[in-house]
């Protein structure tokens, strides 16, 4: 069976009716119930506060707990986590019942990149210690010998998880990322690139593709998600070099990439992590050249305390346990802390075509679009 990169693991009627059922339902609490919260916030949870306390909510750890003790927040939390746990379950049965194929196709004999795995790495605390968003075993666990089985069920679970608005190919932050680059350093042309954290792989290709003439490399932890993201790439006919590192210290040399970039990395690690891996960018960066790390979607310090309770709920009850924290942490200051004097950030709004539509960084976003949060610098 060759590798398909577009049908992936194939559901059969009953999965898929289960896996639209779960997509559905997601879509509902998104659209209809998250919503809700807010006019409880206001008519009754402020309200019951300010009768108890003489004043209202004065940070974003005392609105949490206050909302926790609404029936409704209560509810709609539940709700959430169960909807997240059922889809993983729902693409586990279609991965699981196709796995020896996946196993069989991610073999490639004639690459165009490579696939350099690891079995010594040691796997960070912070990646061993929770299952992220709820996903059984993460992105690292191995079930049996070369298998691909977390990389696949990434893939089937992402575009549900981020309820299709990424792209048929869930690849528009790496197109937002080109655009990044294209708009505030149009000057680059870089040879080397590196993406940290790939998992898959999917914002990897769409950077490599947007700078076809660049050696694109790749890493993670986790070798199933590289096995399968060499995989798929091989199959799209994208040369990528993946390799099972962590992004903290690689074995790259000194100066080696002109473009490094990220996608959604640090939330995933920890406030020393995220240090480390600043500056092991630095080291990895020859001068002239750039960063581009896009993380969660807004600062806290853009935020009234509701959407700060809200998008922290990742936090608490999404097995997130950095997210509060790197919605919080001065990562300007840490990537000056780590030698880029001229670190920046800001926000940008994804972009599907980025040859036709670089991307300038903008201070403060417009609440209500899809805008994501930019840290970048220069060597």
């Amino acid at each position: 069976m060759p590798f398909d990169p577009e049908t992936l693991a194939k559901p059969n009627h009953d999965e898929f009716s289960r896996q639209r059922f779960v997509f559905g339902l997601k879509t509902f609490i998104a659209g209809d119930l998250t919503p809700g919260n807010r006019a409880v916030m206001d008519r009754q949870v402020v309200p019951a506060f300010k009768r108890a306390h003489g004043r209202g909510p004065e940070n974003r750890r005392e609105l949490r707990q206050a909302m926790e003790r609404a029936p409704y927040h209560q509810t709609w939390s539940s709700l959430m986590l169960l909807a997240q746990e059922m889809m993983w379950e729902s693409v586990e049965d279609t991965v699981d019942r196709q796995i020896d194929d996946l196993n069989a196709a991610a073999h490639v004999t004639r690459p165009r990149g490579s696939l350099r795995v690891n079995p010594k790495l040691e796997i960070p605390r912070y990646i061993t210690a929770v299952d992220h968003h709820v996903m059984p075993g993460s992105y690292y666990v191995e079930t049996e010998a070369d298998d691909v089985r977390a990389g696949a069920i990434f893939d089937a679970g992402a575009n549900m998880y981020h309820l299709g608005v990424r792209g048929r190919q869930t690849d528009v932050m790496g197109l937002t990322i080109a655009a990044v680059v294209r708009g505030e350093y149009p000057d680059l042309v870089p040879q080397r690139v590196l993406d940290m954290g790939c998992t898959i792989g999917q914002s990897t290709l769409a950077v490599a593709q947007s700078f076809p003439r660049a050696e694109t490399h790749a890493i993670d932890v986790g070798a199933p998600v590289i096995r399968y993201g060499h995989a798929r790439a091989e199959a799209m006919g994208i040369p990528v070099h993946f390799s099972q590192q962590n992004a903290e210290k690689t074995d790259f040399a000194t100066g080696f990439f002109d473009l490094i970039v990220s996608h959604i990395l640090f939330h995933e690690t920890s406030a020393k992590g995220a240090v480390r891996i600043l500056e092991e960018t630095h080291r990895l960066l020859k001068p002239g050249g750039v960063m581009v790390h896009m993380e969660v979607p807004v600062r806290y310090r853009d935020l009234p305390l509701y959407d700060q309770v809200i998008r922290g709920w990742q936090t608490h009850y999404n097995a997130e346990p950095f997210w509060d924290a790197v919605c919080s942490m001065d990562l300007v200051k840490a990537a000056k802390a780590a030698g880029f004097k001229n670190a920046r950030d800001g926000y940008v709004l994804w972009s599907r075509d980025p040859e036709r539509e670089p991307r300038r960084l903008t201070a403060t976003p417009n609440q209500g679009r899809e805008w994501r949060y930019v840290l970048t610098a220069r060597r």
